[in-house]
């Protein structure tokens, strides 16, 4: 049975993250909301979803996972629970949960991401809170992105299995769902913020590393090169305000 996934039609967002694990792993999913109405798909079965009062296991907000009659919301969740049976997470326990912890810290790094455009309000038109996106948009190019980025950069520097002549990874000697969100969110930052990530970066060689091997890992760059991946844009979470850029 295939996997369905519910997330809004049009950007990558929070969904990205999910439909890469998919996707590298090879594993059959529907994504649900691009699908049309007239074939119980589209936009409107997600809401439908989203909106029944039957769910005794409501999600909050897309992105959540349907897994016959399982329904996992919020990223981070909806990895630890695909994880196992996609084979991208160590089977010891200190292994899943150093894996889960990493992507909680990447989703704070979203969340940050996201704020430096609409920092007050996200029912707000960037526009109207432009003066403060200016503001949180410094703060996070001079001292959360580099910290974000060290922090990453420490621990793929402290992994044991990591060595020279081959890509880093955050865990183990295995590509893991981790290592996928990473990658997803240094292509995100060099759309949004490239002269800060650049910067960023040049201080954490071994996360650029891990994001070449995972491009070129070959699932993700068959999916990378086809239709199913859905370009940046000024609708998602990384956008790309050249006034934030500093």
């Amino acid at each position: 049975m295939a996997y369905e996934l519910h997330y809004w039609p049009t950007i990558q967002g929070r969904g990205e993250f999910v439909r890469l694990a998919l996707e590298a792993a090879g594993a059959p999913y529907t994504d649900v909301a691009r699908g049309t109405d007239d074939s119980a798909r589209g936009e409107s079965a997600l809401l439908r979803l989203l909106k029944d009062d039957a769910q005794t296991h409501p999600p909050f907000a897309p992105p959540f996972l349907k897994d016959g009659a399982v329904v996992v919301g919020q990223t981070a969740a909806i990895l630890l629970y695909l994880a196992p049976t996609l084979k991208l997470v160590a089977r010891s326990e200190q292994a899943r949960i150093w894996t889960h912890q990493i992507q909680l810290t990447i989703a704070d790094l979203v969340t940050e991401v996201h704020d430096t455009h609409h920092p007050v309000a996200s029912s707000l038109y960037y526009e109207d809170q432009k003066p403060e996106a200016l503001q949180r948009a410094a703060d996070f190019r001079k001292a959360r992105l580099p910290k974000f980025m060290g922090w990453f950069e420490a621990v793929l520097q402290r992994n044991p299995c990591n060595g020279p002549g081959r890509a880093p990874h955050l865990v183990g000697a295995r590509l893991s769902y981790a290592d996928l969100s990473l990658f997803q969110v240094v292509e995100g930052l060099r759309y949004a913020f490239p002269e800060a990530s650049r910067k960023a970066l040049k201080n954490a060689p071994r996360v650029s590393a891990l994001h070449d091997g995972v491009g070129m890992h070959k699932r993700v760059k068959a999916y990378l090169e086809s239709d199913r991946r859905l370009p940046f844009s000024e609708e998602g979470i990384f956008r790309h305000y050249p006034e934030l850029d500093g």
